[in-house]
């Protein structure tokens, strides 16, 4: 009698077609986001996690064998131990914002494909990304599902072909970001390693809520608050409509709070001017409450034959003429990219075929700088031009923001 091969050994979940991944970082986007959509993707295998949270580790690797039916998943409390794992392939990084760029290149220089949440701490370790990612011919992906979402992909494709005549101005509204009062430091769980929740950034002493996803981003030693938090899901659109030459603005200037006398020390309210060198203005300014709110997120394009907009992350799309949103164009036709799929489905069909990802990190960088300017901006507190080819400002102040400070010695206290 014929043998009858099962489905599974020869699509996507065949043994050999399925792509080895590690995940670092499980708090709620690591956990509840992108282990969760990897795991329904047939041809990804989950082999190892790894917190700094012990429990956190151990909780996302139970449901990884639940998931996949296998036993064992690898839970490490050390994320070097992981990249020293040669059973796999790629790694996703979704930690605090200090530690993306630092763990991408370790996860490079140890052989593996990398998808990482955005954005980038700064904008000189953007570039460093940029540079590494080629060196070491490494598929990458940036974790922001944005360019694969309809209505955003509509309003780029409109804007790019015409729709609305020559662009002249955008139009962003992000929510406020938050001000967290001081805390008293107390003594860290039992289960957390604090020395390697903090990693490179300045040591401080844990305090209750520091680790917590609404609260690290806005200290600048973690991150750079809701301009680049929230920022990052509208300007990156944004920017992709402008479709300048250089991609970044050439000019920036605005006006932000940074709150007194708190833990939170980045802008919580902004009001920014951008200018792009082909004369296009972007306004970015916050409004509403502080914290996550779909109806405080706005993105409208205006050119001289009309405009169109979507007054709410969840909302629709208007138009200055409701002929604007019929039309309709073919992949030979259209100025812009079709549709691509989701982020963790075009990064596992990316590590196969080694082609460019959706989001590459030439885009985070791009997508980065553009947001870090207008923080470099308030903090500056006049007007900077950009010089697109050097990637300076024309502000030694300003310039001494580029980078981060350096790094603290946590790999000796581990």
């Amino acid at each position: 009698m014929p043998a009858i091969i099962p489905s599974r050994v020869l699509g996507q979940a065949a043994p050999s077609k399925q792509i080895s991944l590690g995940f670092i970082g499980l708090g709620a986007q690591g956990m509840n986001y992108n282990l969760k959509l990897f795991l329904n993707e047939p041809d990804a295998r989950v082999v190892a996690v790894c917190d700094a949270y012990r429990s956190r580790a151990e909780k996302a690797a139970r449901l990884v064998d639940e998931r996949q039916g296998t036993r064992g998943c690898k839970v490490y409390g050390d994320f070097r131990r992981l990249l020293e794992d040669p059973s796999i392939d790629a790694v996703v990084i979704s930690t605090p914002d200090h530690w993306h760029v630092p763990m991408c290149l370790m996860a490079l220089e140890a052989g593996k494909d990398v998808f990482c949440e955005k954005p980038t701490l700064c904008i000189d370790e953007g570039r460093d990304l940029v540079a590494a990612v080629a060196k070491h011919n490494a598929v990458f992906q940036a974790g922001i599902e944005d360019r694969s979402l309809v209505h955003f992909h509509k309003m780029v494709e409109w804007v790019k072909n015409g729709a609305v005549g020559t662009l002249r101005r955008v139009e962003v509204t992000l929510p406020q970001g938050h001000a967290h009062p001081k805390e008293a430091p107390c003594a860290p769980p039992e289960d957390l390693d604090w020395n390697l929740w903090l990693g490179p950034a300045a040591y401080h002493e844990y305090t209750p809520r520091r680790t917590h996803m609404w609260h690290w981003r806005y200290i600048s030693d973690y991150s750079k608050g809701a301009l680049l938090d929230i920022g990052t899901h509208l300007a990156d659109t944004a920017q992709l409509g402008v479709n300048a030459p250089g991609i970044c603005p050439v000019a920036v200037e605005g006006t932000g709070h940074i709150p007194v006398d708190c833990e939170s020390d980045v802008p919580s309210t902004f009001d920014l001017t951008y200018r792009y060198a082909n004369d296009v203005e972007m306004t970015v300014k916050s409004a509403g409450r502080p914290g996550w709110d779909p109806k405080c997120c706005s993105l409208r394009f205006e050119g001289d034959a009309g405009w169109i907009q979507r007054m709410s992350f969840d909302g629709g799309i208007e138009a200055s003429d409701p002929q604007i949103l019929r039309q309709r164009y073919t992949p030979e036709t259209s100025k812009h990219w079709p549709l691509p799929p989701s982020e963790h489905r075009n990064f596992l069909d990316c590590v196969t075929s080694r082609k460019k990802t959706t989001y590459p990190a030439i885009d985070l960088h791009h997508m980065s700088t553009m947001l870090h300017m207008g923080i470099i901006a308030i903090n500056v507190g006049r007007k900077l031009r950009w010089d697109l080819e050097t990637e300076r400002f024309d502000d030694a102040s300003a310039n001494a923001m580029l980078g981060r400070p350096a790094p603290r010695d946590w790999s000796a206290q581990t």
